[in-house]
Order: structure tokens, then C-alpha cells, then sequence
């Protein structure tokens, strides 16, 4: 559920709503992760990714998350995203059109990433390593070699860092009040695990330079979608924590 505070909204209709939520059950709120695609063209296993982002302690990996949703709500989030943020997501990406023209993907279809048997039950798809071969046919994409070689840990960084620099734009446009109202919707939205304390809490664990330094790197070799932002880059360069708790 999202709360859009504009100038006229009164601080009882913020709590009103916040109470109207509380009796609602949570609402994923998913985001197409272009880096996670970005990996698998790469050679990086999608059932890595998946368990490593899992056993951080997010709810679900995001090509579990992408049955979860069906592949058209996330090619329509990818067009939009693309639309109103240009080249920071306007990552080249072919593997969900490839699965789409030979598969119909979803969760409800019980065949996707993987191959669903009932409710709970799911095996990774077998074709799966054909699709992303196709897709990287097509994308001229070559294998990574050092990106194969990641670590669980890495991948988690390459996952979420370019998460934690949209909440960085977040803050910097000021469109939420405060930096706290994004730990809330990341836990109770986007399903980061709570005992981390949520998206910006986590990142100040790290710190705003190490996380900076990660993505200015990336950035060189794969593209603007890891350009950290200016309001990153500012508190990385002053050692300044993303926000004063």
C-alpha cells in the first residue's frame, strides 16, 4: 500500500490511512531487477541468485518473485520504469520475451523459472538454460567469467546496492518525510527482512562509501544503471551516514 503525501494532506488522513493498512495484509511491491537480469546474461546461475537473495532473508528471490507476478506484469513494470527513468533502467535485457514466445509464464500456469507442483511445491525449469543462451544470443552478450565467480554475499551487494541508491534519489528529491517511512515500506512492501532494520538502516551498516565505490565500479564496466546518484556520492564523499537516525 502506498501513501502519497502531497502539500494539502492533513496529518489525520495520513494516520487514517496508515490504521486502514494496518488491518490490510501487505501488498509485495515488486520492482523488475535489472541487475539480477543483468547477472543471469552474464553466466551467473538465476537459482544462485535466488537462494543467495532468499538466504539474506528477503522473502522471495526476484525470479521467484517474476511467477509469482506472471512476466507481463513484469515487462510492463520494465517499459515504465524505462519510460519515466530513461537509461537508469533501460538495462538489455531478452530473456522474459524469449520465455514468452515459447512458454506462458506464471505461477498459475505452473510453469515458469520453475516448474510449480501445487501451491508450495516448485523445481527449477529444466529449459531454462536454453532460454537464457537464446536471450544472450540476441543481446550480443557475452559470459562473464568474473561474475560466474561471485560469491553469495556479492550477489546480494549487486542485487540491492542499486536498491539502495533509488532510495537515495528517494530522499534527495524529498518525497518521503522521513528516511525511516522507507525502512517501514521496504520491510513491510518489498519484503527486506526485518531484523536487518530495513533498506536504509542496512546500507548505513554498510556505509554510503562502500556502497558508493561498489557502484561507481559497476558502473564503469556495466552501464549507468549503477551510477550511484548525487545524493550518495555526496554522503560517501563526506563520510556521512545516509541519514541521522
Amino acid at each position: 500500500m502506498e501513501i502519497i503525501r502531497t502539500e494539502k494532506t492533513s496529518p489525520q488522513v495520513i494516520v487514517d490511512l496508515l490504521a486502514i493498512g494496518k488491518t490490510m495484509r501487505k501488498t509485495p511491491v515488486v520492482v523488475h531487477n535489472s541487475s539480477a537480469m543483468m547477472l543471469v546474461e552474464h553466466g551467473v546461475d538465476l537459482y544462485q541468485i535466488d537462494q543467495a537473495v532468499a538466504a539474506f532473508g528477503m522473502t522471495m528471490g526476484p525470479f521467484r518473485m517474476m511467477d509469482f507476478v506472471g512476466f507481463e506484469v513484469a515487462t510492463a513494470m520494465k517499459i515504465q520504469l524505462s519510460k519515466n527513468f530513461g537509461e537508469r533502467f533501460n538495462v538489455l535485457s531478452k530473456l522474459i520475451s524469449v520465455m514468452q514466445e515459447n512458454i506462458q509464464a506464471d505461477e498459475t500456469t505452473r510453469k515458469g523459472f520453475y516448474i510449480y507442483d501445487g501451491e508450495s511445491k516448485f523445481t527449477p525449469n529444466p529449459d531454462i538454460k536454453m532460454y537464457v543462451n537464446e536471450a544472450r544470443s540476441i543481446s550480443g552478450l557475452s559470459i562473464d567469467y568474473e561474475l560466474m565467480q561471485l560469491s553469495d554475499e556479492e550477489i546480494v551487494e549487486m542485487i540491492l546496492f542499486p536498491v539502495v541508491n533509488e532510495t537515495c534519489c528517494v530522499l534527495e528529491d524529498k518525497i518521503v518525510v522521513k528516511a525511516s517511512d522507507l525502512d517501514v515500506a521496504s520491510v513491510t512492501g518489498m519484503g527486506f527482512p526485518e531484523y536487518r532494520g530495513g533498506i536504509i538502516f542496512w546500507a548505513d551498516t554498510l556505509g554510503p562509501k562502500y556502497i558508493c565505490s561498489k557502484l561507481e565500479k559497476w558502473s564503469k564496466t556495466y552501464g549507468p544503471f549503477f551510477k550511484p546518484c548525487a545524493y550518495l556520492a555526496e554522503r560517501a564523499s563526506k563520510r556521512e551516514s545516509l541519514v541521522n537516525y
